[in-house]
């Protein structure tokens, strides 16, 4: 067995003084297939460790039905096996530009802001989450045989509160699960995230982009002792929907990194690869000082201007950050082979059926309710519902007011659209006479992951009015995005939006691809009935990432629910991504 211990300013492994040297890549980004070659890769650029979140969400979608935690000790074997350490970071709460930063929406619907304290209802949660998910780490430890060298004590709570007592108790109850490896905080590097964020008796760590002197001087300020160490250096960025794609300049991450580096400290270089935001998982951020002003959603892809691109291949930045890793650690091996790509191509699209017309086999029961039922109250994680609601009549034209659409919204008025509503967006000017149906469509887009709007509720927020008038007695119909049953297709192109759209990609073997809609407005792409995620012709990115792990020799159906607009009659594949 192994250790891996605190001694003063440095780690130790096994007795002797250690630099960790470790790149964030978590596991439910990237496919099962290609965690080997991705984990190559980090080694490949001079990382000796690994640093994986573990999204609460992913494993408990629904209270008390756990799913998918094979995945988390799979992945920690495979870094074992690509002689990488490990650092975890089981939350509960881990921002990291996911769904409501990976706790999930039935726990924020039905606790609110008791969430990330020391409210017992939550605690009770919390520790049904760790007693699947902890042990399964501590069984990994280094000490036990495995890999992990390290777990992370929630994450950037000096961003968000200062309940002391709740991060006591889950550095406890990780303690009292097994963790006999050090444990950590990280937080920004400043007074108000470190008194907010750090535990007496365990170790600080900070994040940042750029600085490394500035933020290890504050650190030492609150922690005289101890290891230094970057548990974040913001390599990159993510990017949001309808803004433009953030990059960094190479050399300027390399310089900042080697200074980490030169500094004595230890480092987690965030992201080392990225990968994808599959199906809905993406998040969204509000700007502003206090994280509450415009709602902005992230894209699918999660490619984050990373060393290690979203497909795995190496980058400029990935041959700097070699270079400087490569003055402190000699053990670094070539790199493992790039999966093939696929052949630029067009895929025509055969056949297409409206959304109404197959909502018996995509859509949960009705609901029926006096006000608008939200996502939550209709047991739906991400997806579309439809809401209708009569307007008595008769009565003359007044004014249509729908408010508190979260994220997106067709209206319609008897049967024919009237408008496209978007949360935070002006509302039109619209006027009906009674009676009159309205439907609302409402797809949602991701819950902001980071701030005080943590745990936002999707749907209708505020009841549909006529003049001053509310208009009562609502019916909702939820539309899971989920993999797809068998749909009533009928031939060409003719079904009127929102409609599903199919066609078939022929392949001589599985290879990369990057999936192109040339034309088409907003919607969701399938591949062999696996949710891709979010395309927007808003941009920045054009592309969305097909892994060859989706594909199989020969034909490959994909699927388009398409909202706002029908594009080319056929898709692209491109040999390459384009992000903006």
């Amino acid at each position: 067995m192994r250790n891996f211990t605190i001694d003063g300013d440095a780690f130790r492994l096994d007795g002797e003084e250690f630099r960790v040297l470790s790149g964030a890549l978590h596991y439910f980004r990237v496919l099962p297939e290609q965690w080997s070659h991705r984990l190559r890769m980090l080694r490949a650029m001079g990382l000796n460790t690994v640093e994986t979140y573990v999204p609460w969400d992913l494993h408990e979608p629904r209270k008390g039905e756990f799913q998918r935690l094979e995945e988390l000790a799979a992945f920690l074997d495979a870094a074992a096996a690509e002689g990488l350490l490990a650092i975890v970071r089981p939350g509960p709460y881990i921002c990291a530009e996911w769904d409501n930063g990976g706790l999930p929406s039935w726990l924020t619907a039905e606790l609110g802001l008791r969430v990330r304290t020391r409210d017992a209802e939550y605690l009770s949660h919390v520790e049904r989450f760790f007693d699947e998910v902890v042990p399964l780490i501590a069984e990994r430890q280094v000490t036990k045989g495995g890999n992990v060298i390290m777990v992370q004590v929630e994450n950037e709570y000096g961003s968000y509160g200062s309940d002391a007592l709740y991060l006591r108790h889950l550095t406890d109850d990780l303690i009292a699960h097994g963790i006999e490896v050090p444990l950590a905080t990280s937080d920004g590097a400043d007074d108000f995230f470190l008194t907010g964020g750090a535990v007496p008796g365990v170790l600080a760590t900070v994040n940042f982009g750029s600085g490394p002197e500035a933020a290890f001087a504050k650190l030492r300020e609150h922690r005289p002792d101890g290891p230094l160490m970057c548990m974040e250096f913001w390599c990159g960025w993510f990017d949001h929907w309808g803004h433009g794609h953030v990059t960094r300049d190479a050399a300027d991450a390399a310089d900042t990194l080697e200074r980490i580096l030169a500094a004595g400290a230890s480092v987690n270089l965030y992201m080392a690869h990225g990968g994808t935001n599959f199906g809905t998982s993406a998040g969204a951020n509000r700007v502003g000082e206090l994280a509450d002003g415009e709602y902005r959603a992230t894209t699918t892809s999660y490619d984050y201007d990373a060393p290690i691109d979203e497909r795995g291949a190496p980058t400029e930045k990935f041959w700097l950050f070699r270079e400087v890793l490569s003055r402190y650690n000699s053990d670094i091996p070539d790199l493992p082979p790039l999966p093939e790509t696929l052949p630029a191509t067009r895929v025509p699209l055969t056949g297409s059926v409206g959304l109404r017309d197959a909502l018996d086999q995509l859509a949960g029961p009705s609901v029926t309710a006096a006000l608008p039922p939200s996502f939550e109250d209709l047991g739906l994680t991400h997806g579309l519902v439809l809401y209708q609601v009569e307007v008595p009549g008769p009565r003359r034209p007044y004014r249509l007011r729908v408010r508190g659409v979260h994220d997106r919204a067709h209206l319609y008025v008897d049967g024919e659209q009237a408008a496209v509503l978007e949360r935070g967006g002006e509302e039109p000017v619209l006027e009906v006479a009674g009676p009159a149906r309205l439907e609302v469509l409402v797809e949602s887009m991701g819950r902001t992951n980071y701030g005080p709007a943590l745990g936002e509720r999707k749907g209708l927020m505020a009841p549909i009015m006529h003049d001053r008038q509310y208009l009562h007695g609502v019916t909702a119909r939820p539309v899971p995005l989920r993999e797809l049953p068998a749909l009533p297709y009928g031939e060409g192109l003719s079904a009127a939006v929102p409609a599903l759209f199919r066609g078939e990609l022929e392949v001589e073997r599985p290879a990369d691809g990057f999936l192109a809609l040339p034309g088409w407005g907003k919607g969701y792409v399938w591949v062999n009935g696996f949710l891709l995620g979010r395309y927007w012709d808003r941009g920045p990115q054009r592309t969305l990432y097909v892994p060859w792990p989706l594909l199989r020799a020969g034909a490959n159906e994909i699927v388009v629910l398409e909202l706002d607009r029908v594009g080319e009659p056929a898709l692209e594949i491109r040999p390459a991504a384009e992000l903006g």
